[in-house]
């Protein structure tokens, strides 16, 4: 929170390392010194320096202003309501938890701490009690994942009810935990962002004050306002590629489908996730939002193995026992017998990054040695 302090009154960027202090992959190769270090590479407005998980490609560091984090505060503090209370349960050196951080430090509070070690129930439980109990708006950012662990627990459900909204973002919410979360009066609000947006941008398919959305031929997402990256240290031609300017304004070029339903934004998921099998493409985010229509299921991953025959296999992980046949029927009542997962199977949890982000690249390792050589 000093650092974060200092950066804003101009006192330098900060590099917010993991628990385990190593430098981000990003920088492996520059030194920091120097007329060609990193540090000589930044450009004079910047004030934090946030690591990309590198889970769809080369991991990046993503260079945020000052102005870009405060803009991105001060329009989530207005959707919310105002200022309040926030608990960190994301990692602080992520945007999410960065953010949290951020928000704090602007409104002049410190956020809740969980403790060291893994998430849980209790723990977060525990941390929260005092939050919620206080005069002050409480607040919390989770993803998916967390919010399926907590809301199985009796206690954890009761103490989300009483923050005056969680924030769930970084990816898909099941529409059987969202109608969860909604029965036990609990109010979500599920983000969309990133890094290079200084975090959530659009809430519940509504743009936040300033952004601008729009979708490009391809479907694909593009953002701008005044929450967008200064751009990726030390790639100027990729940078020049992503935030492109048109007629005045600059973008943000999202790796990100979407379409427009009922005037919000709707998320369709990573174009390069796209599974191509049998000549189709297929989003793996719709198939998976098909999945959790399942009450049951509040968790799904699907993946594209390879095929000889198909070029890619649909295949799905999910994290409760509902028969194969009960969740293809599913699938195909809603995206018809072209996305129905070719196999399903039940595994304990869903493999994550440290983001709390569903780790694909490990799911697909995991889908691999689970698919038999061939399906008839």
């Amino acid at each position: 929170m000093r650092a974060v302090t200092d950066a804003f009154e101009g006192m330098g960027p900060i590099l917010p390392l993991g628990p385990n202090r190593e430098l981000p992959a990003a920088l492996a190769g520059w030194s920091p010194f120097g007329p060609r270090g990193w540090l000589a590479a930044l450009p004079p407005t910047a004030a934090a320096l946030i690591a990309t998980s590198g889970s769809s490609g080369e991991p990046k560091l993503v260079v945020l202003s000052a102005s870009a984090l405060q803009a991105s505060a001060d329009a989530t503090h207005a959707h919310l309501g105002g200022a309040g209370r926030w608990l960190l349960a994301l990692p602080a050196h992520h945007i999410a938890g960065f953010q949290v951080v951020v928000r704090s430090v602007l409104a002049g509070t410190s956020p809740k701490l969980l403790p060291a070690g893994s998430f849980t129930a209790a723990a977060f439980t525990a941390a929260a009690e005092s939050l919620i109990s206080g005069p002050e708006p409480a607040y919390v950012s989770l993803v998916p994942t967390q919010l399926s662990r907590l809301i199985k627990d009796d206690t954890a459900r009761h103490t989300l009810a009483g923050f005056s909204a969680v924030l769930i973002g970084g990816a898909l919410l099941p529409a059987s935990l969202a109608s969860a979360a909604a029965e036990a009066g609990i109010n979500v609000v599920h983000t969309y962002g990133m890094s290079e947006t200084a975090g959530g941008c659009v809430y519940d398919g509504t743009p936040l004050k300033g952004v601008q959305w729009r979708l490009a031929a391809d479907g694909r997402i593009w953002l701008s306002g005044p929450m967008l990256a200064e751009g990726y240290l030390g790639q100027p031609q990729l940078n020049a590629s992503t935030f492109p300017v048109e007629n005045g304004t600059r973008w943000f070029r999202t790796s990100d489908l979407g379409r427009e339903t009922e005037g919000k934004l709707e998320v369709g998921g990573r174009i390069d996730d796209v599974i191509i099998s049998g000549g189709v493409n297929l989003a793996p985010t719709e198939i998976e939002n098909a999945l959790t229509r399942h009450p049951h299921v509040t968790e799904a991953v699907v993946v594209g193995v390879p095929d000889p025959e198909w070029g890619q296999r649909v295949v799905a992980l999910v994290t409760t026992a509902v028969t194969q046949e009960e969740l293809q029927q599913l699938v195909r009542q809603h995206l018809g017998s072209v996305a129905v997962p070719k196999q399903i199977f039940t595994v304990d949890q869903l493999p994550t990054l440290e983001s709390g982000k569903i780790d694909r690249a490990a799911a697909l390792q995991v889908a691999n040695s689970l698919c038999e050589p061939s399906v008839e």
